[in-house]
């Protein structure tokens, strides 16, 4: 079996480093060829001197000077820059390419390598919520697989494999309910940051973990879900499942349903979406049923936790209105981060951005980089205001 070059785009961040955990287990199968990072350059250089990869970008030019002296010895290309992470994903002994980044600097290498021809290891929702539409038409002209990695996308995925031929009549993405869940309005008025950062089940960077608190993260997976699979958004359910054991379900038109269940850990999604259609022997911890006697679901709290009917909303809109409001998110999630906001006002502001911004139907790209742009100018104008 001929090696599998492998890209890993973030690899320093929480998806990366787990990966990079999975390539590590075999080296017959994969060959790493192509690791970057924004900022986190230390990180970044501990891994290229253990890994080896063919080339690395350090995001931040300000950084580069550092990266390439301390990789001066080793056979490692190195580059800085956003167009260099474009490029890199060309490369020919690239066949597949793990997009990890945070937020909307995944879709412009995403688009790159699919213009490249590479399939695509998905766990960067934005880039299908920014521009699912351009990105799924992209795919299909060039011939390119997507495989889902975020945990709820991979369980539809597997949940599917051997039902392709078959309709969905509808899926059911399951949410963990945060450190929030079943709090009031007037219980959320007063929660701490640190609060927020506290997920029950699942050990993700600072920005997912906010969103995953507000339910933005699930509203962003609905609109992923939509483009992945091809539904529409009546086809498209949330549930609320503490346990974080049922990952998904698909219901079909004859009424039965399939879950994929397991372990909340990150690292077999990815495994699946590297190693797809086979299934690799792991070491990972095997659930036990006794562990989890009672497996409940609820209906999650909407009008609390406004985001995910945010979500649905911009989806329902279709254009740029979901791109305008994962560019207002992100704008809103780092200002909470940095305590100058309210965890209430991370959906407030968000409704406000959503509504102010012009809607393009049927965008292109330079559509959405405007709108992008946009969105962010006048969510950090309406922060300035404050």
């Amino acid at each position: 079996m001929s090696k599998k070059g492998i890209a890993i785009l973030g690899s320093t961040g929480s998806i990366g480093t787990q990966a990079l955990e999975v390539i590590e287990k075999y080296p017959d199968f994969f060959d790493l060829q192509v690791i970057t990072a924004e900022k986190n350059a230390e990180l970044l250089i501990e891994q290229a001197l253990k890994f080896q990869p063919n080339a690395v970008v350090i995001g931040d030019e300000t950084k580069y000077q550092h990266v390439k002296e301390a990789l001066a010895k080793e056979p490692i290309h190195v580059y800085t820059g956003a167009e260099a992470l474009c490029q890199v994903v060309e490369m020919t002994e690239v066949h597949i390419v793990l997009t990890a980044l945070v937020g909307y600097a995944g879709l412009k290498p995403t688009l790159s390598a699919i213009d490249a021809k590479k399939d695509i290891a998905l766990a960067n929702k934005e880039t299908l919520v920014v521009a699912g539409e351009l990105v799924t038409k992209r795919a299909r002209e060039m011939g390119v697989n997507i495989y889902p990695v975020d945990s709820e996308h991979s369980a539809i995925f597997q949940c599917l494999t051997g039902e392709f031929h078959n309709p969905i009549e509808k899926i059911y993405l399951t949410a963990s309910g945060g450190p929030f869940r079943g709090f009031t309005h007037e219980q959320l008025k007063s929660v701490s940051l640190e609060q927020a950062l506290k997920h029950p089940n699942w050990s993700m960077g600072a920005k997912i973990t906010i969103d995953s608190a507000s339910l933005m993260n699930k509203g962003l997976e609905v609109i992923e879900a939509k483009w992945l699979f091809g539904l529409k958004p009546e086809q498209i359910d949330v549930i609320v499942h503490p346990q974080s054991i049922v990952h998904s379900l698909v219901q079909f038109t004859d009424g039965s349903m399939k879950a994929q269940m397991g372990l909340p850990d990150m690292k077999l999604p990815i495994q699946y979406a590297l190693t797809y259609p086979a299934r690799f022997q792991t070491d990972f911890p095997r659930f036990n049923f006794m562990d989890y006697p009672q497996l409940t679901f609820e209906q999650p709290d909407r009008k609390v936790f406004r985001n995910l009917d945010l979500a649905y909303e911009a989806m329902e809109m279709e254009g740029t209105a979901a791109c305008v409001l994962n560019a207002a998110n992100e704008i809103h999630v780092a200002a909470f981060l940095e305590r100058k906001i309210s965890f209430l006002q991370i959906a407030e502001f968000n409704e406000y951005i959503l509504k102010k911004v012009e809607n393009i139907l049927q965008p292109t790209y330079e559509h959405y980089v405007e709108k992008d742009r946009e969105a962010r100018d006048l969510a950090l104008q309406n922060l300035g205001s404050l």
